[in-house]
């Protein structure tokens, strides 16, 4: 299972409100904000729309996508996990060549913490992933997932906590995705030969169906098409000195998670990067 911001056409985030700066973001409906991209018959909407659920069994997964485009700004849900068995289940997305930022859920055995990896691609370039195990049960109630994305930074938040940062580092001839709009892209599928250790632990469909919920769907960004200054408006929110770089209980917190949760940090795997790759050497 997994959540993403993607260009052209991943988070996996809406006919909105438009603000003085042309700036578009609220809580919405599924239906105001989002299309369903595979298997409408396994996506539920409940409350009114204002939350949906998710199903996994034999015969198919589902997905959906938001209807418009953003360049910059922030995307948040709330999400409640597959309780239980979800071994071998994913929430994820692709494309070619593209800029996108990932969350993916990759699934548990019983007993066994929640794994979530993000992932950043920039100019088409991937293979940037970081995966920390979760210091909750992402099953037991709604825990909100979050990126925010500026011309500084990115962040990837779990309930505010940051478990992630992307610096932009232009200067030094790293690429930073700031130049296509993103879409926001969620699945809910079966990855069974990797998703979860590796592909060691498969899906139980005996368990099945799998079940996971959205809700408190909310894009704030700069939809595309729009306004051509939006996007290099320095008076946006997202783009304000408070969200240039992390306040420093933000740092405490993402120190916090980097020392106890981190799992798995493609800059620091020697076997893929015996040379560590000059974004690993930004400090937030």
């Amino acid at each position: 299972m997994g959540m993403g911001l993607r260009n052209g056409f991943l988070l996996i985030l809406s006919c909105v409100v438009t603000l003085s700066l042309s700036v578009w973001g609220r809580p919405a409906t599924f239906l105001e904000d989002f299309r369903i991209t595979w298997s409408d018959s396994h996506i539920r909407q409940i409350d009114g729309g204002r939350a949906i659920q998710l199903v996994l069994d034999q015969n198919s997964g589902c997905g959906f996508a938001s209807k418009r485009q953003y360049l910059f700004g922030r995307v948040s849900m709330k999400i409640k996990l597959i309780p239980g068995d979800s071994a071998g289940t994913m929430n994820s997305d692709t494309d070619a060549v593209r800029d996108e930022l990932d969350f993916e859920f990759l699934g548990n055995r019983t007993g066994q913490p929640y794994t979530v990896q993000t992932n950043i691609y920039a100019h088409g370039k991937g293979d940037r992933e970081q995966r920390v195990n979760l210091w909750f049960d992402p099953a037991a109630d709604f825990h909100t997932y979050s990126i925010m994305w500026n011309h500084h930074q990115i962040v990837f938040y779990i309930d505010e906590v940051p478990i992630r940062v992307y610096k932009n580092n232009e200067a030094r001839n790293i690429p930073y995705p700031k130049l296509q709009p993103m879409g926001v892209y969620s699945t809910l599928w079966e990855a069974d030969d990797w998703a979860t250790r590796g592909g060691l632990e498969k899906i139980d469909w005996t368990k099945a169906p799998f079940l996971a919920y959205y809700k408190d769907f909310d894009i704030e960004g700069c939809p595309v098409p729009g306004p051509v200054n939006c996007a290099t408006n320095s008076r946006n929110w997202w783009e304000g000195t408070a969200y240039q770089a992390l306040n420093a209980m933000e740092a405490k917190r993402y120190r916090w998670v980097r020392m106890n949760h981190v799992i798995y940090d493609y800059c620091t795997d020697k076997s893929r990067y015996p040379v560590t790759p000059p974004e690993c050497m930004s400090i937030i």
